[in-house]
């Protein structure tokens, strides 16, 4: 199941965003999301954990938790076909959100 992290601190790292996760189950893909210009992180991340019980778990014990000052919230991502079915004054302007996977 892919998840969204958002609300996360500036200063939080791709390997604190994996260790939060890491204590829920096996990760599969983790990725903080940065700014281009900036090199900085802009406060929200992906992650994909295969097994659905440990990410719902993930889901529950990390939405709203306090991280490096923050409260976090946790909930499944959305597929970009869920998100522009929405009425058309709250789509969301297309763009890809999945990270592109690197090949092992």
């Amino acid at each position: 199941m892919k998840i969204l992290l958002r609300n996360l601190s500036r200063e939080t790292t791709e390997a604190e965003m994996l260790s939060l996760l890491k204590e829920y189950g096996d990760v599969q893909y983790c990725k903080l999301v940065m700014d281009k210009a900036t090199g900085k992180s802009k406060g929200f991340g992906f992650a994909e954990i295969p097994r659905v019980g440990e990410a719902k778990a993930a889901i529950k014990g990390l939405n709203g938790r306090d991280v490096g000052g923050n409260k976090i919230r946790v909930k499944k991502a959305e597929k970009h076909d869920e998100r522009s079915s929405k009425k058309d004054s709250e789509a969301v302007p297309k763009q890809s959100v999945w990270p592109k996977r690197v090949p092992k």
